[in-house]
């Protein structure tokens, strides 16, 4: 009975942005990662020239794999340790922009997964947590000369691109066709649009990460950097998780 009631109140340009639109923009994402993911094997690795130095509790695999999941672990930068506030903030953005293309995949071939009310408050509660993120970060771009200064036309619309999509994600997530198609049909157009996009923008950095952080784990495992011990000055922990400011020059 759901699924009847689904396709009598789904309009045609509904159905179109939510099937066969999605289709063809996840597969010309699909292809061009392929050509890219294919233009980066084409480069050979440098070859590592020094011997295996330093700690030799650490090899070129342990730094391998505990650089490409390092993002993970909070503790063992100076970065997100002493400021876990915005690593968290980072977490939940991420997590957000993952579910929400999740999304796009389960209200049209799955609805029933995401029908519960305790499900649609949860996505809800993550979007919302999303969209006031992204539109932290981009007040934050553009106020702060020295992120302002790093800053590229594509780093502006890429964040507000993913703000506003967040937004349509919030109010389409009840999936109430006779009410809400229009937060839904934005939703599936900005979904669209965003795939068709990221390839050739700076979101696609995720595709470049498994790669350089690999490499960079085998070099740095080799000469006993990685993995990284958590206190080997034995600081104390007041120091170690303070905060520290950068040097300003006058």
């Amino acid at each position: 009975m759901d699924a009847l009631y689904h396709l009598d109140t789904t309009s045609p340009l509904l159905q179109f942005a939510e099937d066969k639109l999605q289709i063809i923009a996840l597969s010309f994402m699909a292809l061009v990662y392929i050509f890219k993911v294919k233009w980066i094997l084409s480069f050979k690795a440098g070859k590592e020239r020094q011997a295996p130095t330093g700690n030799p509790r650490t090899t070129a695999q342990k730094g391998a794999v505990y650089s490409l999941f390092n993002i993970f672990m909070p503790w063992s930068m100076p970065s997100t340790r002493q400021h876990p506030f915005f690593y968290l903030q980072f977490g939940i953005f991420h997590v957000a922009v993952g579910t929400s293309i999740a999304m796009s995949i389960i209200i049209p071939y799955f609805p029933q997964l995401i029908a519960n009310e305790a499900v649609i408050f949860a996505l809800q509660v993550l979007f919302g947590l999303g969209c006031v993120i992204g539109l932290g970060r981009f007040i934050r771009r553009t106020v702060s000369p020295y992120i302002r200064a790093i800053s590229t036309p594509d780093d502006y619309f890429s964040v507000a691109l993913l703000t506003v999509w967040l937004a349509f994600a919030f109010m389409a997530a009840p999936n109430n066709r006779a009410e809400t198609e229009f937060w839904l049909l934005g939703y599936f157009f900005l979904t669209a649009f965003f795939l068709f996009y990221v390839p050739f923008s700076k979101i696609s950095h995720y595709i470049f990460y498994p790669f350089t952080r690999w490499y960079l784990g085998k070099t740095l495992g080799r000469r006993g950097v990685y993995p990284l011990p958590l206190n080997a000055g034995n600081e104390p922990l007041s120091r170690l998780f303070a905060n520290t400011k950068p040097l300003e020059g006058k």
